[in-house]
């Protein structure tokens, strides 16, 4: 069974009150509707890190994202992780983003589900971390959001109508 790494916007978004904002309100939706339809179809893992990030905030919804994320295997956070991630930075303001990444391609993930566009799941970025995990020797796991992958079920129930 492929393998996901759950980074924490996956959680946030899964868990959080709706928003008022109608693009916020899109990334929640994709994010529960791939927590209940899609989860299931893969071996799920997180990190120290997601949990400590998921631990942060209000403690009735730290709770929700916590309690969503008790069963996922743990993948290491360790020297070789934050080595990596340290030559993933350039610059040093996406240090825990980095670690995400690191953490992932350390532990031969095939895909890191993630909702931060900014500094993960960006069209500018993606090129060079892809590039610098293959030169340092470490597999590189397909970056992609849940839209990605319902799309592709969204497809699949057209084809068998």
């Amino acid at each position: 069974m492929p393998s996901v790494y759950i980074e924490t916007s996956i959680i946030s978004h899964a868990t959080v009150r709706p928003s008022s904002d109608p693009v916020v309100q899109v990334l929640q939706t994709q994010a529960r509707l791939w927590w209940d339809t899609q989860r299931g179809d893969f071996d799920l893992y997180t990190s120290q890190t997601v949990l400590d990030e998921a631990a942060l905030g209000d403690a009735s919804a730290a709770d929700d994202r916590l309690r969503l994320l008790q069963d996922l295997d743990l993948v290491p956070v360790n020297d070789e992780v934050r080595r990596i991630a340290g030559e993933l930075l350039a610059p040093q303001k996406a240090a825990v983003d980095a670690l995400h990444v690191a953490a992932a391609a350390v532990s031969g993930v095939d895909y890191l589900l993630t909702q931060n566009c900014r500094h993960i799941a960006n069209a500018h970025v993606m090129p060079r971390v892809y590039a610098m995990l293959e030169e340092l020797g470490v597999s590189r796991p397909l970056i992609c959001t849940p839209a990605e992958f319902l799309e592709d079920s969204e497809d699949d129930e057209e084809s068998n109508t």
